[in-house]
């Protein structure tokens, strides 16, 4: 039998404030692989990501173009307010330990339409990132080999561009394709694979800096700040931007909670391993940073898309820059792995609730979501074929920060719900820390340049649209409403 429009409009608009049920959510997520990931597995899928493109390439990005020589200080105030975003994700990850992170979160506190903003959001996130990661890996992989005298050919080595000659970047699909077969064998293996990555890629960067250190040129710090050119182009308005642009490199810890139904005693392990994944990534990017600006100056770093292998090569450190060049390529393809399993996680949890099709809610054998998987792959190769990765990364940040906003403020709404267990971390000094934090990612978000608000409200309205038209028709909850209306 039919339904009518006005009863579709009542069901619409009561989902702005129905919420998602935690037993049905406990019962769904019993599918996945519950006891997969310790606080080593969780942290080093946080710290994979987030010390992955980031530290090789942002830097020497955000220092030629907003900061300056004051790029660490850029890193201090990203790491800040994601280290007050982080205390908010502690607390929702102890207290509703589901795959999905923010999109779930929302769906059980503020109700399924500003569940599905929050996860429309995190998909751009995924789905770019990956595309992202998987260029800087290209990137890599390029620069090495032509240290040694190997040119690839320019048609397979960028994004689609007739004009300049190029029409797909070879390297970046080869290495989404090789995660995607890793990660259709199971979790647990790729877990143990993951730690072993980040454990030599910390070891390089330690390397890096040590050895950067000895090639510093003290007079590259000067003047720290730059003078301000206009905008965001230097100056504290720059230091400021180049922070939003860097917001980039925290999505790790969505993509650690992402995959918290997958966590053992997920009330202590997570926390942990989000609070370790900060402070160890924090430490490594100033770092990092540090020396690189001292290497070379600041505006030397304009257009290269591997700064770090580059500042090595150029100060004449040819052998370690090449182990770098190698751990970078682990170090990005770690990031591959931690992406793709947020992301898939995000898209089986979406799949799971009817607002993408059904067949994304499922899980293999192995208690994988393969089809989730499978789409995100084919997704982010066709973006990364299609849109220049630079204008599409400023979406990436975008939709990190609505969704910290949106976890920060709902802890608020979280404490004051008796039905779900508090006995895990608490972020403290509430009510007055969720508040801050929330204002510190929203202020941030307006920070970004214009393209990402435009990107981000296109993306936006594509969503609502989505919603309409898809998700109020597929939606779980809607069809049990009517099931028994």
């Amino acid at each position: 039998m039919g339904i009518c429009s006005n009863e579709w409009k009542d069901i619409f608009f009561r989902k702005f404030s129905r919420k998602a049920s935690l037993k049905e959510y406990t019962r769904l997520d019993q599918r996945l692989d519950g006891n997969a990931l310790g606080t080593k597995e969780l942290t080093a899928i946080g710290i994979g990501t987030v010390v992955g493109a980031a530290i090789f390439i942002i830097p020497g990005v955000v220092a030629a173009n907003y900061a300056g020589p004051a790029v660490a200080i850029s890193f201090i105030i990203a790491a800040v307010v994601a280290g007050l975003s982080a205390l908010a994700y502690a607390e929702f990850s102890s207290a509703l330990p589901f795959a999905g992170s923010a999109y779930t979160w929302s769906n059980i506190i503020y109700g399924e339409f500003w569940g599905w903003v929050a996860g429309w959001a995190l998909l751009a996130e995924y789905l770019i990132a990956l595309a992202y990661s998987a260029s800087a890996w290209s990137a890599y992989i390029r620069g090495f080999l032509s240290t040694f005298g190997i040119s690839i050919p320019k048609a397979i080595s960028g994004t689609f561009n007739p004009k300049a000659g190029m029409f797909f970047d070879l390297f970046a699909v080869i290495a989404i394709l090789i995660v995607w077969f890793l990660l259709s064998r199971g979790i647990r293996d790729t877990a143990r694979v993951e730690n072993w990555l980040v454990v030599g890629k910390i070891a390089v960067i330690i390397l890096f800096i040590a050895v950067g250190l000895t090639a510093i040129n003290i007079h590259n710090y000067h003047p720290f700040i730059p003078e301000n050119e206009g905008g965001t182009r230097f100056g504290w308005s720059g230091i400021i931007a180049g922070a939003s642009q860097i917001f980039f490199a925290y999505i790790g810890f969505d993509m650690m909670t992402s995959n918290a139904a997958e966590a053992r005693n997920a009330q202590r392990t997570v926390p942990r391993a989000i609070f370790a994944t900060l402070g160890l990534a924090t430490m490594l990017f100033i770092g990092a940073s540090l020396v690189m600006v001292g290497m070379f100056k600041y505006t030397k770093y304009t257009n290269i898309t591997d700064p770090a292998a580059w500042a090595l090569r150029q100060s004449g450190h040819l052998f370690v820059a090449n182990i770098l060049s190698l751990v970078a390529l682990v170090g990005i393809f770690s990031m591959l792995i931690g992406v793709s399993l947020g992301g898939s996680r995000l898209m089986y949890a979406l799949g799971r609730d009817g607002l993408l099709p059904i067949a994304m809610g499922r899980t293999n054998k192995s208690g994988t979501p393969s089809i989730a998987l499978s789409v995100l792959a084919i997704i982010s190769i066709i973006l990364g074929a299609i849109f220049p990765i630079t204008l599409l990364t400023n979406l990436v940040s975008a939709g990190t920060l609505i969704a910290f906003t949106m976890i920060s403020f709902g802890v608020i709404v979280l404490r004051r719900r008796d039905d779900i267990d508090h006995s895990g971390f608490k972020m403290p000094l509430y009510p007055v820390l969720p508040v801050i934090a929330g204002i510190s990612s929203l202020f941030l978000f307006f920070q970004l340049n214009i393209d990402a608000k435009i990107l981000a409200g296109f993306w936006f309205l594509i969503g609502v649209l989505v919603y309409i038209f898809y998700g109020t028709r597929h939606s779980i909850k809607i069809k049990t409403e009517l099931s028994t209306s």
